[in-house]
């Protein structure tokens, strides 16, 4: 005999258990299923930049509380162009909070700590399950509910299915939904680094060739200065920098962050990351909804991946406020938030293109539209609306 839930969560991740603290605390009955084991977060070494509008569904899912000391603010949003025949800045443009808002950007945090605060708000909440190394192998989407068979060997009926479940989504799959993906030839290096001078809340991005090398605040700790890095380069160039002895990586390191914090020293591990973007065909079927990377996917610049992934949650939550989540007409009214997740891709894809110029002339245009958006006011204060997700 199986189950009945509200929701259906399949994905795990920073998504899926957002998902599941968000629909829960407001009630819902919810199952959250998670392919991996129980600690996997634990060896994420990135971090997410979380902007206002996903903080506000942190909080109201009970879970922002639940970081205290692991977070640390963004005040300002520092654009380098280092384009030009020399290894320096040619432009340089601040876009600070306080220019827009009373309050910072957002915070940045630790993925191990979001994830373990996640947990621990699930675990205050009666109405949710998570179950992990379960995955959903096949749906049987009927009319008034779903019915998901799982690798552990039982079913569960939901009104509800979110896939969270990644860029290899086999919700998105066994709903049927197609998706378009395509890849940069990158990968992104991710680690942490200590700093000689304080980054002052201030998230700094630099743009040369074969992609951004962002320097993102964190905070403090045994009295050292600390940042989370993401260095995109071409996968060739960024498996050679993987690769590189530690004396030899701290020198290419600090070559390329132009000195902007003193002396830079490794602090953890490098990861790599294949750089891709992806969007699906469509956000819902039949008692299914996708959210995250199984709806899109797209390059770490802006902080604009998790942050539209949360996003997706607040706009479902907003669709499917009525007694059945899963009724169509719901779902139609969270079908109609991909027109503007589809921009968003095609606007990141389009940025991550420039930052990726090696023609000298694309690197000096790169240069010129910075300039530009920096002097027009209102044409910043746009573009720093658009990138919060706020209109």
């Amino acid at each position: 005999m199986s189950e009945t839930y509200d929701i259906l969560i399949a994905g795990g991740g920073v998504a899926g258990l957002t998902a599941a603290a968000a629909f829960g605390t407001e009630g819902r009955r919810v199952l959250c299923v998670d392919r991996a084991p129980a600690d996997a977060g634990t060896r994420d070494t990135r971090t997410t930049a979380f902007l206002m509008p996903a903080i506000d569904l942190l909080k109201d899912a009970g879970v922002w509380p639940l970081l205290d000391g692991e977070t640390e603010a963004l005040d300002i949003m520092r654009l380098i162009d280092a384009g030009g025949k020399m290894n320096e800045a040619r432009e340089i443009g601040d876009f600070a909070a306080r220019e827009i808002t009373d309050s910072p950007f957002g915070w940045n945090v630790p993925n191990a700590a979001m994830r373990m605060a996640l947990t621990t708000r699930i675990g205050q909440l009666s109405n949710v399950t998570l179950m992990h190394e379960t995955a959903v192998d096949a749906l049987t989407l009927r009319r008034d509910t779903a019915i998901a068979h799982l690798s552990s060997g039982t079913t569960a009926r939901a009104r509800l299915v979110i896939g969270a479940d990644g860029r290899d989504s086999a919700v998105r799959d066994l709903a049927g939904i197609d998706a378009r993906r395509w890849s940069y030839g990158q990968k992104g290096l991710v680690f942490t680094v200590t700093h000689e001078e304080s980054h002052r809340n201030v998230s700094t991005e630099i743009h040369r060739t074969g992609g951004p090398f962002t320097l993102v605040p964190m905070p403090d700790r045994d009295g050292m200065h600390r940042s989370s890095v993401v260095w995109m380069e071409q996968a060739g160039e960024a498996d050679r920098l993987a690769a590189l002895p530690d004396d030899a990586f701290s020198d290419v390191l600090n070559e390329r962050s132009l000195g902007v914090l003193g002396a830079l020293t490794p602090a953890s591990p490098r990861a790599a990351w294949p750089i891709i973007s992806l969007i699906a065909g469509r956000l819902t079927g039949p008692r299914v909804a996708l959210i995250a990377e199984a709806a899109h996917v797209v390059p770490p610049i802006g902080a604009q991946g998790l942050n539209m992934s949360l996003g997706d949650i607040a706009a479902l939550m907003t669709a499917t406020a009525g007694e059945d989540p899963g009724h169509p007409a719901g779902l139609t009214q969270y079908q109609k938030r991909w027109r503007e997740l589809a921009a968003r891709v095609a606007g990141v894809d389009a940025l991550n293109r420039a930052a990726q110029a090696e023609w000298q002339p694309l690197r000096d245009l790169r240069r010129l539209g910075l300039g530009t958006l920096i002097r027009l006011r209102p044409a910043k204060h746009m573009a720093m609306r658009l990138g919060l997700g706020v209109r």
